[in-house]
């Protein structure tokens, strides 16, 4: 049965297809649907036929996706080098070195990891090496438990999803180890997000599981965005992790047009970009520390812009759009996910500034701040502590504060917002508390 829930379930699957066998999917999609509700939405028609008739720019969405991995990495051949030369000789049955890859966001790290371990598990299985690979990302697992979770069921050993204490996760995983045998190699992509959170307790503990373990061995890949994570670590547990280091530095204008130039013959159909939007792509991200993920994003936002709208291939014009699109999406997330007060505090300087304009003053703030909390039945907090909630704002860049003369009265800030109201309007209407402002 098909409905509003599993449709764009179907659909991304779907996506998954190139050519003709993606347009025969879509169409046959269309056609259950049509007999389904017997023709009974005729937007959804509309969007389906007009579909059906555009010409299509992605044949491969995925491609343009930061957790694909490509046969080719331009620009990485060093680290890649460096990488396999450092976990050869588990080839062997040897436990190689302990590593710390690290480097900013969208600089190839985890993609050249995954890339080194896909060819050494090929590696391992053509010469019937017991090899084993386990990839966690530790934001999203959030926790010890769960990091632990899934390092047990890497070694046949199920747990469940909660119920049992972290203690005896971590004992059943080092029971699974030795019954395993071999060497399981264990990659912690975003490390400091398991530390700043939970310490690092857990890492100084598997740094040690193999002096107890005589048959199976880990081998731990740390990988972090924060280029200071290391002052978090405690000595013996940065001297275990970081046995070997690898360093991604942020890729060029240059770069990033080779790396979009490979996924674009991927990903779209011939002549599906033009060259110039390319090199304003990469330029694009190029200028906001090199970041890959950003120049890929970049594109396929540009892809679907232009399949929507008609047209032939991507063009400057539509990666500007992807853009603006891309910072309004971004910019939106980080507004829904501020703590309450904070979001208060934001509701507050665009209540003030609507009402005064030219003042906006961090006392007219304030109270506006305290009738915010009173409507909504909390204990507003000190004027102090709003302040700090203006000044982590202001370090976002969701509103700016200028140090302002008021003679005799002293000084103040004037806060403004640095984005469109429109998006802080949008989010006043999901605040159900606030309905009645």
């Amino acid at each position: 049965m098909l409905d509003e829930y599993s449709i764009p379930v179907i659909l991304k699957l779907i996506d998954k297809f190139s050519g003709e066998s993606r347009v025969y999917c879509i169409a046959m999609l269309f056609i259950q649907y049509s007999k389904q509700s017997n023709m009974g939405s005729p937007e959804l028609s509309e969007i389906f036929n007009h579909f059906l008739k555009q010409s299509i720019i992605l044949k491969n969405r995925e491609a343009l996706r930061p957790d694909y991995v490509p046969e080719n990495l331009p620009h990485r051949d060093e680290q890649i080098r460096k990488l396999g030369w450092i976990l050869a000789p588990v080839l062997k049955g040897s436990r190689c070195s302990n590593m710390f890859i690290y480097g900013k966001p969208g600089t190839g790290k985890t993609a050249v990891t995954r890339f080194v371990l896909q060819h050494l598990s090929a590696k391992s299985s053509e010469i019937d090496a017991p090899l084993g690979v386990s990839y966690i990302n530790c934001r999203v697992a959030g926790s010890e438990y769960r990091v632990l979770s899934m390092l047990s069921q890497s070694v046949k050993v199920p747990v469940p999803f909660t119920g049992i204490s972290t203690a005896e996760v971590f004992e059943r995983f080092k029971q699974g180890l030795k019954a395993m045998g071999g060497i399981l190699i264990t990659v912690l992509d975003e490390v400091d997000m398991l530390v700043k959170a939970s310490g690092d307790k857990l890492l100084y503990e598997l740094t040690r599981v193999n002096e107890t373990s005589p048959t199976g061995k880990i081998v731990l890949i740390g990988i972090s965005n924060d280029l200071n994570f290391k002052d978090l670590l405690d000595p013996r547990v940065l001297s275990s992790l970081s046995e070997e280091e690898i360093v991604f530095h942020p890729y060029t204008a240059d770069d990033l047009y080779d790396i979009l130039l490979e996924r674009a013959k991927i990903a779209l159909v011939p002549d599906g970009v033009t060259e110039g939007a390319l090199r304003l792509c990469a330029a694009l991200a190029a200028a906001e520390h090199g970041d890959a993920r950003r120049a890929l994003d970049l594109l396929r936002v540009a892809g679907e812009l232009a399949e929507r709208e008609g047209g032939k291939a991507i063009t400057e014009e539509y990666i500007r759009k992807a853009q603006w699109k891309i910072e309004h999406d971004r910019v939106t997330e980080v507004l829904r996910t501020l703590p309450l007060h904070q979001r208060l505090v934001l509701y507050s300087v665009y209540y003030t500034q609507q009402s005064n304009p030219k003042q906006s003053l961090t006392g007219d703030i304030y109270e506006t701040y305290e009738r915010i909390c009173k409507k909504a039945g909390l204990e507003p907090l000190t004027q102090r502590r709003v302040s700090g909630l203006l000044n982590e704002l202001d370090a976002m860049g969701i509103v700016h504060s200028k140090l302002v003369n008021l003679g005799r009265h002293g000084r103040s800030k004037r806060v403004r917002l640095s984005i469109p109201t429109e998006q802080v309007q949008n989010l006043l209407k999901e605040e159900v508390r606030l309905s009645g402002l």
